[in-house]
């Protein structure tokens, strides 16, 4: 018998921990209806213990032998060994550890790699307490190439780099390819973080991102509104998260794969207090690529802890350091649609997940006449052109939704364009007399502006934003953001 096979028949004849579920352990779960397989890999953590030990390990499986063969080795792979060593561990080294296997069982360690790092996960966010480290930075993993390139750089800075990645939907219906979230996102970005040499944590928040993300999104459709998730998501929900991970880890630091940069008031002299108001955004490098709007939402204290490491950079530079180090995503496309919508219609995901299916209503013009009909209010938003299905003999663009009445109006251009905007929930981290730009989309044109009665810093119910050029209003619900130069001093939503 071969050392391959000998491996692989131990551990079948004698799984080690089959069965077992340690006390107040954590299990993840990997496999089910689609493949037939499924394998739980359980943990548990000495919470007493500097680096968060695995005192204790136990699995169970379903399906081919290969996969109980899989859950065996990992139960001896992580025993006694400390979280982020067995963080380390990927399907690659459970597939050594039988032996080698055949490309057709390849699958068993894949599931046993995607089971073992979600328990990893959970007793990461639950049982684990690391002493503060200097040096170790924790990096979000999309498994993209622009969070590839930040993990890169933060090796490259000589730190100790811990590579997380979020799961955040799960839907049959998506593309998980297009997705940053899905379950092979966090598979690849597993890889990627491997190959630089670090340990990677995927955590579930699942649960969390569909009720802070997700449910509201939905509701702000029933309601007429065109809201922004990503917003939402980046201020509450996700970075949120792992800020709270990287402090159990022992880290105070988060990087990501953003194209920000965060600006830290300086004393003027020395001995002298920081300036009032803490940290701000600063719009990147390349500011055709500059993602401070979807960032807007990040309060002073979580900017402290960020870093940006592509802040400085332009993609193309990403892509070539990428290339240059061999990376397998260097030449990999952007992810276009929001994470959760992944290949899915707009219109199809708001049917399946909050009940918003087709309700024919009027389109009417400006003096109330119908035009034609549409499949629902809930679809448009004010300033969209096309998908009208009606012709004229000028453009016609959506003006105004009302989900009450489940109308549409629409018009030419010219009545879109407006030199105020309403803008309610604002938050001013700076004094509003510093004003002086406004950003309605995440990569619109920033509109030169000034806030009237120049409020101060703090929280406003509703201030009025004049534009010094007319623009074309926005729909209600999305955000705008506010400047000082390239400064993100307020956002809030518009009204």
């Amino acid at each position: 018998m071969s050392t391959s096979a000998e491996e692989l028949t131990n551990h079948l004849e004698r799984p080690l921990g089959r069965g077992h579920s340690p006390s107040e352990g954590v299990t993840g779960a990997a496999g089910g209806a689609a493949c037939g397989d499924l394998i739980r890999i359980s943990i548990s953590v000495d919470r007493a213990s500097g680096e968060g030990v695995i005192e204790d390990a136990g699995f169970d499986a379903s399906g081919c032998g290969a996969t109980i063969a899989a859950g065996s080795a990992v139960v001896g792979m992580i025993r006694h060994s400390p979280l982020l060593q067995a963080a380390r561990i990927g399907a690659q080294d459970i597939a050594e550890e039988l032996g080698g296997l055949s490309p057709a069982k390849r699958h068993a360690v894949e599931l046993a790699a995607d089971a073992l790092h979600r328990a990893l996960g959970g007793a990461a966010r639950t049982q684990v307490k690391l002493a503060p480290r200097p040096g170790r930075t924790l990096v979000a993993m999309s498994g993209g190439v622009d969070s590839a390139v930040a993990a890169l750089l933060v090796c490259e800075d000589g730190g100790e780099p811990v590579g997380v990645t979020l799961e955040l939907w799960s839907d049959p219906e998506n593309d998980g390819e297009l997705s940053c979230c899905s379950a092979q996102a966090v598979r690849g970005a597993r890889e990627l973080a491997h190959g630089l040499g670090m340990p990677h944590l995927s955590i579930d928040l699942r649960a969390e991102f569909r009720a802070g993300v997700v449910e509201d999104w939905l509701a702000d459709h029933a309601a007429g509104l065109t809201p922004n998730p990503c917003v939402r998501c980046n201020g509450h929900v996700r970075l949120d998260a792992m800020l709270e991970l990287g402090r159990r880890l022992g880290s105070e630091t988060l990087a990501t794969g953003h194209y920000a940069r965060v600006h830290t008031p300086v004393p003027r002299c020395e001995g002298a207090q920081p300036p009032a108001g803490g940290p701000v955004l600063r719009t990147a490098a390349d500011v055709g690529k500059d993602q401070s709007y979807v960032l807007c939402a990040l309060s002073p204290e979580s900017l402290g802890r960020l870093r940006f490491p592509l802040g400085e950079l332009r993609k193309p530079e990403v892509r070539e350091l990428a290339g240059d180090a061999g990376l397998a995503v260097a030449a990999k496309r952007d992810s276009q649609d929001l994470c959760f919508l992944a290949g899915t219609r707009h219109d199809a995901f708001l049917e399946r997940h909050g009940g918003l299916g087709a309700r024919p209503g009027p389109i009417l013009d400006l003096d109330g006449s119908t035009l034609g009909e549409h499949a629902g209010a809930h679809v448009y938003t004010v300033g969209q052109r096309h998908g009208l299905g009606i012709s004229a003999p000028q453009p016609l663009y959506v003006l105004a939704t009302d989900a009450s009445s489940n109308t549409v109006t629409v018009g030419p251009r010219s009545e879109l364009l407006t030199r105020e905007l309403a803008v309610r929930q604002v938050v001013l981290h700076r004094d509003g007399c510093c004003v002086d730009g406004v950003r309605v989309r995440a990569h619109g044109r920033r509109f030169a502006c000034s806030i009237s009665g120049e409020p101060p810093a703090g929280l406003h119910e509703r201030l009025q934003v004049e534009l010094e050029d007319a623009g074309e209003r926005t729909a209600p619900g999305q955000i705008a953001c506010l400047y000082s130069g390239d400064l993100l001093v307020g956002y809030g939503t518009i009204a």
